[in-house]
């Protein structure tokens, strides 16, 4: 097997770094093909939390080259302050293992200041976006007038640059907003330009290349399948493909790796989401709080991103079949599982109930989820801290059982279960 692809099952937030992190020891390559630094990867190593927003989180490992796709959209800053942070944590940030896809676009100010605007501009339909800049960006990738990295290379990249902004600040004049000045985003782009040139690469062709020598490809895939804009909770979603699928136009990979591919999904213990949408199996109150945490630690949930408290709920099992389907997965890795510890009952969604009617499987995809009730299976819990448990056979009878249906339910293996931040808190079902 050449390429292993990594996917979120749900609205993202499902712990795919620390995955990522696991498989990459063992990998050549590990490349990002979608999104932009509205994701947020977290890796515990011993007392040392890495969050990465942009640098696919395998390039923590000495071994794998770390890609960035065409299909992401890239914030110079965000991009340069990350690759500070991994320099001084000593990680080896040099362009022997850094590559930038050429085809990759830009993100701007001029983005994120329009982002932010249209977003208050919709006032209570807002769709709860990250303010990044990244709808704005790959709007422009969509009609055509949108800034790619190897736009740097050109000598008419600072024109280029200044056009953009003038018609950026048009807009924002058109929503009343704040205009951006011109003189300070070239200057800041000057220095962005100096410190990414030595990056830039037709990553397409070396992928290509080392699959041809055999090497082990890991695709990080970033948000998650709920969040897709063709298969997620429309129009509450991002703005690129989240799913297994657009590895191969975000990597500009042919279809025939997926011959022997293996697709991984990440899927939490239990459900969350961060912003506007539908979300059926969500509790309240106490449970809320319990399923969150309190944002004492770093693991609660609370965005590594944007800082926002999630959403929480009981494990959607309709949602999550829904996802194995959509990917095409081959197996699962349930991520989180000690958090459930101390709940004397698990609820699990089964189905859904609109009316008199029962549903096992989605009509029509996830977007119109208002009126559906879950339908909830009761599983019993388990008191045990789960925090030291390196074997399968160690977890609590209740805590397999739990992991078993979740197996059967989506029809794919649980290959691994999470019960702790560290990056050697893994299970595997061997």
């Amino acid at each position: 097997m050449s390429l292993q692809i990594i996917v979120g099952t749900q609205w993202g937030d499902e712990g795919k770094g620390r995955i990522v992190d696991w498989f990459a020891s063992t990998s050549d390559v590990v490349a990002r093909y979608n999104g932009g630094d509205n994701a947020g990867h977290s890796v515990t190593v011993g007392p040392k939390l890495f969050k990465l927003h942009l640098v696919p989180s395998g390039i923590i490992h000495p071994k794998p080259v770390a890609v960035l796709g065409n299909g992401m959209v890239i914030n110079p800053k965000s991009l340069l302050d990350e690759l500070d942070m991994l320099k001084n944590a000593g990680i080896d940030i040099g362009p022997q293992r850094l590559r930038i896809s050429h085809a990759a676009h830009l993100i701007t100010s001029g983005h994120q200041s329009l982002d932010k605007a249209q977003e208050t501009a919709r006032g209570k339909g807002n769709i709860g976006t990250t303010g990044r800049g990244i709808g704005p960006a790959y709007t422009d990738k969509a009609t055509r007038r949108g800034l790619r990295v190897a736009d740097m290379i050109s000598p008419d990249f600072v024109e280029n640059l200044g056009n953009h902004i003038d018609e950026t600040n048009e807009q924002l004049s058109t929503l009343g907003a704040p205009l951006v000045n011109p003189l300070t985003v070239l200057n800041e782009f000057r220095l962005y330009r100096e410190v990414m040139l030595p990056y830039i690469a037709d990553t397409s062709l070396e992928l290509y290349n080392a699959m041809n020598m055999g090497q082990r490809i890991l695709a990080e895939g970033a948000q998650g399948t709920l969040l897709d804009i063709d298969h997620g909770t429309y129009p509450f979603v991002t703005s690129s493909s989240t799913v297994a699928t657009g590895v191969f136009t975000g990597l500009g990979i042919g279809i025939t790796a997926a011959q022997d591919a293996e697709v991984t999904g990440v899927c939490k213990a239990f459900q969350t989401r961060v912003g506007s949408g539908p979300f059926p199996t969500e509790v309240f109150d106490d449970l809320a709080l319990r399923l969150r945490g309190t944002g004492a630690n770093p693991w609660d949930e609370y965005g590594t991103t944007t800082g926002r408290a999630r959403r929480v709920g009981w494990l959607d099992g309709v949602l999550l079949r829904y996802a194995v389907r959509i990917n095409g997965l081959t197996e699962l890795v349930i991520t989180k599982l000690d958090i459930l510890s101390g709940f004397e009952k698990l609820n699990l969604c089964v189905g859904y109930r609109q009316g008199d009617k029962t549903f096992s499987d989605l009509h029509f995809g996830p977007s119109n989820l208002e009126d559906y009730t879950p339908i909830y299976e009761e599983f019993p819990g388990w008191a045990e801290d789960l925090g030291a448990i390196r074997k399968w056979e160690d977890l609590p009878k209740a805590a397999k059982g739990y992991l078993d249906a979740i197996a059967k339910l989506a029809g794919v293996p649980v290959r691994m279960a999470s019960v702790g931040p560290e990056r050697e808190q893994m299970v595997e079902n061997k």
